[in-house]
Protein backbone atom coordinates (compact mmCIF):
# COMPACT_ATOMS: atom_id res chain seq x y z
CA UNK A 1 0.00 0.00 0.00
CA UNK A 2 1.32 3.45 -0.89
CA UNK A 3 0.06 6.82 0.20
CA UNK A 4 0.78 10.12 -1.52
CA UNK A 5 2.43 13.09 0.14
CA UNK A 6 -0.77 14.37 1.72
CA UNK A 7 -1.93 14.45 5.29
CA UNK A 8 -2.96 10.95 6.29
CA UNK A 9 -5.77 10.14 8.67
CA UNK A 10 -5.01 7.93 11.66
CA UNK A 11 -7.09 5.18 10.08
CA UNK A 12 -5.22 5.38 6.77
CA UNK A 13 -1.89 5.40 8.57
CA UNK A 14 -2.80 2.35 10.64
CA UNK A 15 -4.02 0.47 7.57
CA UNK A 16 -0.88 1.34 5.62
CA UNK A 17 1.32 0.19 8.50
CA UNK A 18 -0.66 -3.05 8.89
CA UNK A 19 -0.06 -3.83 5.23
CA UNK A 20 3.70 -3.52 5.77
CA UNK A 21 3.82 -5.25 9.16
CA UNK A 22 4.52 -8.82 7.96
CA UNK A 23 7.56 -7.67 5.99
CA UNK A 24 8.75 -5.49 8.86
CA UNK A 25 8.47 -8.41 11.29
CA UNK A 26 10.27 -10.62 8.76
CA UNK A 27 13.22 -8.23 8.54
CA UNK A 28 13.38 -7.76 12.31
CA UNK A 29 13.11 -11.49 13.10
CA UNK A 30 15.87 -12.42 10.67
CA UNK A 31 18.02 -9.67 12.15
CA UNK A 32 17.31 -10.39 15.82
CA UNK A 33 16.48 -14.11 15.96
CA UNK A 34 13.69 -13.53 18.49
CA UNK A 35 9.97 -13.08 17.90
CA UNK A 36 9.71 -10.86 20.99
CA UNK A 37 12.59 -8.63 19.97
CA UNK A 38 11.08 -8.43 16.48
CA UNK A 39 7.77 -7.33 17.98
CA UNK A 40 9.57 -4.66 19.99
CA UNK A 41 11.25 -3.42 16.81
CA UNK A 42 7.95 -3.29 14.91
CA UNK A 43 6.28 -1.43 17.77
CA UNK A 44 9.12 1.09 17.78
CA UNK A 45 8.72 1.55 14.02
CA UNK A 46 5.01 2.27 14.54
CA UNK A 47 5.78 4.82 17.27
CA UNK A 48 8.29 6.56 15.01
CA UNK A 49 5.75 6.65 12.19
CA UNK A 50 3.20 8.26 14.49
CA UNK A 51 5.73 10.95 15.41
CA UNK A 52 6.84 11.55 11.83
CA UNK A 53 5.64 14.23 9.43
CA UNK A 54 3.89 11.70 7.23
CA UNK A 55 3.03 14.25 4.57
CA UNK A 56 6.76 14.42 3.84
CA UNK A 57 7.10 10.65 3.26
CA UNK A 58 7.11 9.85 -0.46
CA UNK A 59 7.36 6.06 -0.20
CA UNK A 60 6.05 4.59 3.04
CA UNK A 61 7.37 1.07 2.38
CA UNK A 62 10.91 2.37 1.81
CA UNK A 63 10.68 4.69 4.82
CA UNK A 64 9.55 1.85 7.10
CA UNK A 65 12.26 -0.46 5.75
CA UNK A 66 14.89 2.08 6.74
CA UNK A 67 13.33 2.54 10.18
CA UNK A 68 12.97 -1.18 11.01
CA UNK A 69 16.51 -1.78 9.78
CA UNK A 70 18.02 0.90 11.97
CA UNK A 71 15.91 -0.06 14.98
CA UNK A 72 17.08 -3.67 14.61
CA UNK A 73 20.73 -2.65 14.33
CA UNK A 74 20.36 -0.45 17.41
CA UNK A 75 18.86 -3.36 19.36
CA UNK A 76 21.70 -5.63 18.30
CA UNK A 77 24.31 -3.12 19.36
CA UNK A 78 22.53 -2.46 22.66
CA UNK A 79 22.61 -6.13 23.59
CA UNK A 80 26.29 -6.39 22.74
CA UNK A 81 26.33 -8.09 19.37
CA UNK A 82 29.64 -9.23 17.92
CA UNK A 83 31.93 -6.38 16.87
CA UNK A 84 31.92 -5.78 13.17
CA UNK A 85 34.99 -4.47 11.35
CA UNK A 86 33.24 -2.63 8.57
CA UNK A 87 36.50 -1.29 7.14
CA UNK A 88 37.97 -4.75 6.45
CA UNK A 89 38.73 -5.25 2.78
CA UNK A 90 37.50 -8.68 1.72
CA UNK A 91 37.37 -9.81 -1.91
CA UNK A 92 33.88 -9.89 -3.30
CA UNK A 93 34.42 -12.75 -5.71
CA UNK A 94 30.99 -14.32 -5.43
CA UNK A 95 28.29 -13.65 -8.01
CA UNK A 96 25.28 -11.82 -6.62
CA UNK A 97 22.29 -14.19 -6.83
CA UNK A 98 19.24 -13.30 -8.85
CA UNK A 99 16.30 -12.23 -6.73
CA UNK A 100 13.62 -13.46 -9.11
CA UNK A 101 12.21 -16.82 -10.11
CA UNK A 102 10.38 -19.53 -8.14
CA UNK A 103 13.48 -21.53 -7.23
CA UNK A 104 15.27 -18.51 -5.78
CA UNK A 105 12.12 -17.41 -3.98
CA UNK A 106 11.75 -20.84 -2.38
CA UNK A 107 15.37 -20.76 -1.32
CA UNK A 108 15.00 -17.30 0.22
CA UNK A 109 11.90 -18.21 2.14
CA UNK A 110 13.14 -21.56 3.36
CA UNK A 111 16.78 -22.63 3.35
CA UNK A 112 18.33 -19.17 3.48
CA UNK A 113 16.17 -18.03 6.39
CA UNK A 114 16.84 -21.23 8.32
CA UNK A 115 20.59 -21.11 7.66
CA UNK A 116 20.79 -17.50 8.70
CA UNK A 117 19.24 -18.20 12.10
CA UNK A 118 21.85 -20.91 12.68
CA UNK A 119 24.83 -18.61 12.05
CA UNK A 120 23.17 -15.45 13.39
CA UNK A 121 25.60 -14.93 16.26
CA UNK A 122 28.61 -15.06 13.93
CA UNK A 123 27.37 -12.15 11.81
CA UNK A 124 27.83 -8.47 12.61
CA UNK A 125 24.76 -6.20 12.57
CA UNK A 126 25.48 -4.61 9.19
CA UNK A 127 26.37 -7.97 7.62
CA UNK A 128 23.01 -9.31 8.74
CA UNK A 129 21.20 -6.24 7.48
CA UNK A 130 22.83 -6.09 4.04
CA UNK A 131 22.22 -9.81 3.51
CA UNK A 132 18.61 -9.78 4.72
CA UNK A 133 17.64 -6.75 2.64
CA UNK A 134 19.30 -8.05 -0.53
CA UNK A 135 19.08 -11.85 -0.50
CA UNK A 136 15.84 -12.25 1.44
CA UNK A 137 13.83 -9.16 0.46
CA UNK A 138 15.37 -8.36 -2.91
CA UNK A 139 16.52 -4.76 -2.41
CA UNK A 140 19.30 -3.51 -4.65
CA UNK A 141 22.65 -2.50 -3.17
CA UNK A 142 21.99 1.04 -4.36
CA UNK A 143 18.91 1.06 -2.12
CA UNK A 144 20.71 -0.70 0.75
CA UNK A 145 23.73 1.64 0.75
CA UNK A 146 22.05 4.61 2.49
CA UNK A 147 20.39 2.27 5.02
CA UNK A 148 23.73 0.82 6.14
CA UNK A 149 25.41 4.20 5.57
CA UNK A 150 28.00 2.73 3.21
CA UNK A 151 28.68 2.79 -0.53
CA UNK A 152 26.89 0.23 -2.72
CA UNK A 153 30.22 -1.63 -3.11
CA UNK A 154 30.67 -1.80 0.67
CA UNK A 155 27.08 -2.94 1.11
CA UNK A 156 27.68 -5.69 -1.45
CA UNK A 157 30.78 -6.73 0.48
CA UNK A 158 28.88 -6.90 3.77
CA UNK A 159 26.25 -9.16 2.20
CA UNK A 160 28.97 -11.31 0.62
CA UNK A 161 30.60 -11.98 3.99
CA UNK A 162 27.29 -13.09 5.43
CA UNK A 163 26.53 -15.19 2.36
CA UNK A 164 29.77 -17.15 2.71
CA UNK A 165 28.94 -18.12 6.27
CA UNK A 166 25.33 -18.94 5.44
CA UNK A 167 26.29 -21.13 2.49
CA UNK A 168 28.49 -23.20 4.80
CA UNK A 169 25.41 -24.47 6.68
CA UNK A 170 24.09 -27.94 5.84
CA UNK A 171 20.42 -26.98 6.14
CA UNK A 172 18.92 -30.49 5.63
CA UNK A 173 21.22 -31.88 8.33
CA UNK A 174 20.34 -29.01 10.68
CA UNK A 175 16.62 -29.55 10.04
CA UNK A 176 16.99 -33.24 10.84
CA UNK A 177 18.91 -32.45 14.02
CA UNK A 178 16.31 -29.92 15.16
CA UNK A 179 13.38 -32.17 14.24
CA UNK A 180 14.89 -34.97 16.33
CA UNK A 181 15.43 -32.61 19.27
CA UNK A 182 11.86 -31.26 19.10
CA UNK A 183 10.43 -34.79 18.78
CA UNK A 184 12.48 -35.96 21.77
CA UNK A 185 11.35 -32.93 23.77
CA UNK A 186 7.68 -33.56 23.03
CA UNK A 187 8.02 -37.27 23.86
CA UNK A 188 9.70 -36.50 27.19
CA UNK A 189 7.02 -33.89 27.94
CA UNK A 190 4.13 -36.29 27.26
CA UNK A 191 5.63 -39.14 29.27
CA UNK A 192 6.70 -36.88 32.11
CA UNK A 193 10.33 -37.99 31.81
CA UNK A 194 11.85 -35.17 33.83
CA UNK A 195 15.41 -36.48 33.50
CA UNK A 196 15.14 -36.63 29.72
CA UNK A 197 13.79 -33.08 29.64
CA UNK A 198 16.75 -31.84 31.65
CA UNK A 199 19.15 -33.56 29.26
CA UNK A 200 17.52 -31.83 26.29
CA UNK A 201 17.43 -28.34 27.83
CA UNK A 202 20.36 -25.97 28.16
CA UNK A 203 20.91 -25.07 31.84
CA UNK A 204 20.13 -21.42 31.03
CA UNK A 205 17.21 -22.12 28.69
CA UNK A 206 14.55 -19.40 28.49
CA UNK A 207 10.86 -19.74 27.75
CA UNK A 208 8.77 -16.77 26.63
CA UNK A 209 5.01 -16.93 26.11
CA UNK A 210 2.66 -14.19 24.94
CA UNK A 211 -0.44 -13.12 26.86
CA UNK A 212 -2.83 -14.75 24.39
CA UNK A 213 -1.35 -18.23 24.65
CA UNK A 214 -1.14 -17.98 28.46
CA UNK A 215 -4.82 -17.00 28.61
CA UNK A 216 -5.72 -19.97 26.39
CA UNK A 217 -3.62 -22.55 28.23
CA UNK A 218 -4.26 -21.61 31.86
CA UNK A 219 -7.92 -22.77 32.07
CA UNK A 220 -6.87 -26.16 30.65
CA UNK A 221 -3.98 -26.86 33.01
CA UNK A 222 -5.94 -29.71 34.64
CA UNK A 223 -6.38 -31.24 31.17
CA UNK A 224 -2.64 -31.28 30.45
CA UNK A 225 -1.96 -27.87 28.94
CA UNK A 226 1.59 -26.58 29.66
CA UNK A 227 1.89 -24.37 32.75
CA UNK A 228 2.89 -21.34 30.72
CA UNK A 229 4.16 -18.06 32.14
CA UNK A 230 5.42 -14.94 30.41
CA UNK A 231 9.06 -15.73 31.20
CA UNK A 232 10.65 -18.83 32.69
CA UNK A 233 14.39 -19.38 32.92
CA UNK A 234 16.49 -22.43 33.76
CA UNK A 235 16.25 -26.09 32.77
CA UNK A 236 14.51 -27.22 35.95
CA UNK A 237 11.84 -24.50 35.77
CA UNK A 238 11.17 -24.99 32.04
CA UNK A 239 11.00 -28.78 32.46
CA UNK A 240 8.29 -28.31 35.11
CA UNK A 241 6.23 -26.28 32.64
CA UNK A 242 6.04 -29.25 30.24
CA UNK A 243 6.53 -32.44 32.27
CA UNK A 244 3.52 -34.72 31.73
CA UNK A 245 1.89 -32.16 29.43
CA UNK A 246 1.65 -30.90 25.81
CA UNK A 247 0.00 -34.15 24.72
CA UNK A 248 -1.75 -32.56 21.73
CA UNK A 249 1.28 -30.61 20.54
CA UNK A 250 2.94 -31.86 17.34
CA UNK A 251 6.08 -31.19 15.33
CA UNK A 252 5.63 -28.56 12.62
CA UNK A 253 7.75 -26.44 10.33
CA UNK A 254 7.73 -22.82 11.51
CA UNK A 255 9.05 -20.50 8.81
CA UNK A 256 10.88 -23.48 7.31
CA UNK A 257 12.45 -24.81 10.51
CA UNK A 258 11.21 -27.52 12.90
CA UNK A 259 9.27 -26.39 15.94
CA UNK A 260 5.93 -27.44 17.35
CA UNK A 261 2.31 -26.37 17.23
CA UNK A 262 -0.94 -26.96 19.05
CA UNK A 263 -3.50 -27.45 16.29
CA UNK A 264 -6.31 -29.70 17.57
CA UNK A 265 -8.56 -29.04 14.56
CA UNK A 266 -5.76 -28.60 12.04
CA UNK A 267 -5.65 -24.85 12.61
CA UNK A 268 -2.64 -23.72 14.65
CA UNK A 269 -3.71 -22.07 17.89
CA UNK A 270 -0.23 -21.92 19.38
CA UNK A 271 3.27 -22.21 18.00
CA UNK A 272 6.47 -23.24 19.77
CA UNK A 273 9.56 -21.77 18.10
CA UNK A 274 12.51 -23.80 19.37
CA UNK A 275 16.14 -22.63 19.27
CA UNK A 276 19.07 -25.05 19.57
CA UNK A 277 22.76 -24.65 20.37
CA UNK A 278 25.19 -27.55 20.78
CA UNK A 279 22.26 -30.00 20.57
CA UNK A 280 20.45 -28.46 23.52
CA UNK A 281 17.35 -26.27 23.53
CA UNK A 282 18.32 -22.74 24.54
CA UNK A 283 15.05 -20.90 23.94
CA UNK A 284 11.36 -21.63 23.40
CA UNK A 285 9.04 -18.89 22.18
CA UNK A 286 5.33 -19.76 22.56
CA UNK A 287 3.07 -17.64 20.36
CA UNK A 288 -0.71 -17.56 20.50
CA UNK A 289 -1.52 -14.09 19.20
CA UNK A 290 -3.69 -14.57 16.12
CA UNK A 291 -2.13 -11.67 14.23
CA UNK A 292 1.38 -12.98 14.83
CA UNK A 293 0.40 -16.54 13.93
CA UNK A 294 -0.95 -15.23 10.62
CA UNK A 295 2.50 -13.82 9.83
CA UNK A 296 4.15 -17.24 10.19
CA UNK A 297 4.47 -19.99 7.58
CA UNK A 298 3.28 -23.05 9.55
CA UNK A 299 3.35 -26.52 8.01
CA UNK A 300 1.96 -29.40 10.08
CA UNK A 301 3.92 -32.67 9.94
Amino acid sequence: MSLSRTARSDRDLAAAFAAQRPQLRGIAYRMLGSYWDADDAVQEAWLRLQRAKTEEIDNLEAWLTVVISRVSVDLLRTRGSRHEDIKAELPDDEPVPSTSGPETSALRADDVGAAMLIVLDTLGPLERLAFVLHDVFGLSFDDIAPIVERTPAAARQLASRARRRIRSVDVPAERTRQREAVSAFLKASRTGDFGALLQLLDPEVELHADADVIATATPHADDGAPLLQAHVRGADAVARVFAGRAEQTQVALIDGFPGATYAPDGTPQAVYAVHLHDDRITRIDVIGNATHLADLAIVLE
